[in-house]
């Protein structure tokens, strides 16, 4: 199999049933920053880090396959002509964002409660987590905005939600374990 196809040289793509859209279709844009944050988060994965925190990071990137394949598919073509999903075993389900929310809350456990606005900083891993969560809301607006125009799994938003959480707090657990500043924001007076 080529790398290259030529198919989209005239500025369009296919979408998964086929359907071709312009390579600037909202739709393209949401799945395409899912990849761009699937991309990220490897970055992360790539720093010397916990081998807990690299394998839930995994874990991450192959659910953020699996969201980028229920965005790059459009609702009417869900369901293949012989009946059968075209997305057979894949999804997003509630165990998924579970194990998100279950690992903030053993980060958080170790952490100090926040009091103060966090500057993103203090360490290049950290700082590679505060890009990642910034992309990941960035994937979620445009998630939601194609909401508007075209049937989304209401999970797959979750999802993106509590993964910007989860990036978050990996932020600063990463500062705690790497004994990073953690500096305030402080408002002018």
């Amino acid at each position: 199999m080529k790398v290259y196809t030529k198919t989209g040289d005239k500025g369009t793509t296919a979408l998964f049933g086929g359907d071709r859209v312009p390579k600037d279709h909202i739709r393209i844009d949401s799945y395409g920053t899912v990849d761009e944050l699937n991309s990220y988060i490897g970055l992360i994965r790539d720093q010397e880090i916990d081998s807990h925190y690299k394998n839930i990071l995994i874990e991450i990137q192959d659910r953020l396959f699996t969201v980028g394949a229920i965005l790059a598919t459009p609702v009417e073509k869900e369901v293949l002509k012989n009946g059968q999903l075209r997305l057979k075993n894949l999804g997003i389900v509630d165990t998924d964002i579970e194990l998100l929310e279950n690992e903030i809350d053993k980060m958080e456990e170790s952490l100090p409660q926040m009091t103060h606005f966090v500057l993103p900083g203090g360490h290049p891993t950290v700082s590679h987590c505060h890009i990642a969560r910034c992309i990941c809301r960035r994937a979620e607006r445009l998630a939601v905005h194609l909401s508007h125009n075209e049937q989304v799994p209401e999970i797959a938003i979750q999802y993106l939600n509590r993964l910007s959480d989860y990036l978050f707090v990996l932020a600063r657990k990463l500062s705690s374990d790497l004994k990073a500043e953690e500096v305030k924001w402080i408002p002018r007076k």
